[in-house]
């Protein structure tokens, strides 16, 4: 693989971001909405209420029939939730009616049970007053025809209660972009197998998973590829169809590291590999026919932060989540302690945050950054990233963060 320079990391996600492509447009259920993104605006296929419903149980009247009290009313019918009155109210009379049923016509108020005296015939309003506030009107929460979100809105519960009362039953979403996850390295075995004396558990590529399908992808974990051509060779043919290869492990210079080599025999038209961060330097990108395939580092903490600022803006992009990847660049926290000056790579720190008593943010790196350890990385919620040759910073400063909401 031909060397190449460092490549700053905000160039380096521009030249990934560039290609991403809009993935297709697929319906799915109410059901199986939830986090999937729209791809088409969603708009209210019926009015809601459709009809002036009461909001209370009581009696349906004219507010001219009850100025004064005591009232007294002819009862001429029910309307329950369901089960409207057919008729209309006239001068004189009253509808015995239920939370949720259709007010009949010549009502304009509703006066509620505690205030009236009744028997099968008459009803005396007795205290209070009318109230039309006791009437919902149609087109009170929504009317046909009205848009409540656009393309690129990710769905929540909230969301879905609401499409399912404007009339939908499945809803257009961008199809989940696959990432097929291929661990590398004889060193490795899976959870629960037993470890030779020279091996380590392979743990990489669940957690990235998990970072995947937060972001609205589906992850294909592949399995490991031994340090062998044909075995990488065999993992990359069994990947096809994915949205996004990813390689976890073997993508540096070492004698031992093949996936670039197999990947450029194989057709991959390389764009850059080496990023000036840390953790993370060894990063490989490129194109091998239509998958997007990205090399990410071996080290557990640097894969999830590479992840995190290359794989995951990736998946979200494909999904035209360009608000999401926006409001990283914009994140800012005080530092809680001070900072010596950094190197000339960009540092991504893990830190915890806490809030100051100005209910402002605070961020204090955890206790070692050694990009191997995985305890400290479980015990932060926050990176803080400085920029090359960062002078020292002192508590209280502002930083750029990004969270580690995975």
């Amino acid at each position: 693989m031909n060397r190449v320079p460092l490549l700053a990391v905000e160039e380096a996600r521009q030249r990934i971001l560039s290609g991403a492509e809009l993935t297709a447009i697929e319906p799915v259920d109410l059901l199986s909405a939830d986090g999937r993104v729209l791809a088409e605006r969603l708009v209210a296929q019926r009015t809601q209420p459709p009809f002036d419903v009461s909001a209370m149980d009581g009696f349906a009247v004219r507010t001219a029939d009850v100025a004064t009290l005591l009232a007294s009313l002819r009862l001429i019918g029910e309307a329950a939730a369901g089960h409207r009155y057919d008729g209309s109210v006239g001068e004189g009379e009253a509808v015995r009616i239920f939370t949720g049923a259709p007010v009949p016509p010549g009502a304009d108020a509703i006066v509620i049970q505690e205030n009236t005296e009744f028997d099968d015939t008459t009803v005396r309003i007795v205290a209070g007053t009318p109230e039309a506030g006791h009437i919902r009107p149609t087109g009170f929460d929504f009317t046909e025809g009205q848009t409540f979100f656009q393309p690129a809105h990710r769905l929540n519960a909230r969301d879905i209660t609401l499409a399912a009362a404007l009339g939908h039953a499945h809803l257009p979403v961008r199809r989940k972009p696959t990432v097929a996850l291929i661990a590398t390295g004889d060193e490795l075995v899976l959870p629960g197998e037993p470890t030779g004396p020279d091996q380590i558990v392979c743990s990489n590529p669940f957690g990235i998973a998990a970072m995947i399908q937060r972001a609205g992808g589906q992850p294909n974990f592949i399995g490991i590829a031994r340090d062998d051509r044909a075995d990488l060779t065999a993992k990359v043919e069994s990947a096809k169809g994915a949205d996004i290869l990813t390689f976890i492990g073997g993508a540096s210079v070492g004698d031992h590291d093949l996936v670039g080599p197999v990947l450029e025999s194989l057709g991959m038209r390389l764009d850059f590999w080496r990023i000036g961060m840390r953790p993370g330097k060894p990063l490989m990108y490129g194109r091998l026919g239509d998958h997007h395939v990205l090399g990410l580092p071996g080290n557990p903490v640097s894969s999830m932060i590479t992840t995190r600022i290359f794989l995951v803006p990736l998946v979200q992009a494909m999904l035209g989540l360009t608000d999401e990847i926006a409001a990283d660049a914009s994140r800012e926290a005080h530092l809680g302690i001070d900072l010596g000056a950094n190197g000339p790579r960009e540092h991504y720190m893990r830190a915890v945050s806490a809030a100051r008593p100005d209910g402002t943010l605070a961020v204090t790196p955890v206790r070692s950054q050694d990009s191997s350890l995985l305890a400290p990385l479980s015990q932060a919620d926050t990176l803080i990233v400085r920029p090359p040759n960062d002078p020292a910073k002192s508590a209280g400063d502002l930083v750029r963060i990004l969270p580690l909401d995975f």
